[in-house]
């Protein structure tokens, strides 16, 4: 038997389905209500689920017609620096610039040679024009500060004199650490020979630096006979004496030291060579010697 509904009274309750299910509210067009995922019955969650990822998918169509998304590009290499031009030198400065540095930087310059070849006045020379402060220290005249018992090396090459040419020798060394310790370049002269290791290049870097820089003035032997020939008293040596010397400093050929042959050069073209060699010498890689 039926009942009818009542006027005003919507359908009449259906049977619940198992565990209490309750059927879907209508709304007022009698249309069922749904909500957004994970909050509505399982088949409308799962259906606006699937709606979402395909406006998501026609979305990606939209702005990439073609396919899928491209990956970026990588950023871009940084640029390549041009080669260096004809003004460029490899990592040293230019010449004018390499002057320039050699004309300020504090060094310690030994001239070698034989008697007669200019040493001493070269080495004045260069230290009076310096534009920066630079001292001239003289091995011969550190020698004469012994005033009573002066060991003369003219009186022949003996344990006495060898003793004092190490102690002036040291004196020297340990005043150009000074100096340089204190900004102030320094010059020194010697006649180191080649052959013979207790005068010899050694003794000098180990009393005044791996830094020193030597350089050889050797003139041909008439320069230097007759140069020795105006010097008065201890400095003056006989003929013979000059050319044995002169042909035993014919050795640092080949040695690789820088060698100016002064022979037709006056004093001041040679402390100009003299700043030519410390230039380069400044400029070179470690080991120049």
């Amino acid at each position: 038997m039926t009942h009818a509904s009542s006027p005003g009274t919507g359908a009449p309750p259906g049977p619940r389905g198992a565990r209490g299910a309750r059927p879907a509210a209508t709304g007022p067009a009698g249309r069922a209500r749904t909500r957004g995922p994970g909050h509505g019955p399982g088949r409308a969650g799962d259906s606006l689920c699937r709606a979402s990822r395909r406006t998501r998918r026609s979305a990606n169509r939209m702005q990439h017609p073609g396919g899928p998304p491209v990956p970026p590009p990588h950023p871009p290499m940084p640029p390549v620096p041009p080669p260096p031009g004809p003004d460029a030198t490899a990592g040293f400065p230019m010449p004018h610039a390499e002057a320039a540095h050699a004309a300020h930087a504090a060094v310690a310059l030994l001239i070698i040679g034989p008697a007669g070849a200019g040493k001493t006045t070269v080495a004045r020379h260069w230290a009076d024009t310096r534009a920066v402060p630079t001292a001239h220290i003289s091995l011969d005249d550190v020698r004469e500060w012994v005033r009573s018992g002066f060991a003369n090396p003219q009186s022949g090459w003996n344990d006495h004199s060898e003793a004092q040419y190490r102690l002036a020798r040291r004196t020297c060394g340990f005043a150009a650490r000074n100096f340089l310790a204190n900004g102030i370049s320094c010059v020194l002269d010697d006649a180191v020979f080649p052959d013979r290791p207790v005068v010899g290049l050694g003794g000098w870097k180990r009393h005044v630096g791996p830094g020193l820089l030597p350089v050889v003035l050797l003139p041909g032997l008439e320069i230097v006979l007759e140069r020795n020939a105006a010097r008065t008293g201890n400095r003056r040596l006989g003929d013979e004496e000059v050319a044995r010397i002169h042909g035993r400093m014919a050795g640092w050929y080949g040695s690789g030291l820088p060698i100016i042959d002064n022979s037709q050069q006056d004093v001041a073209t040679t402390a100009r060579l003299l700043d030519d060699v410390v230039a380069r010498a400044l400029a070179a890689p470690p080991g120049y010697p």
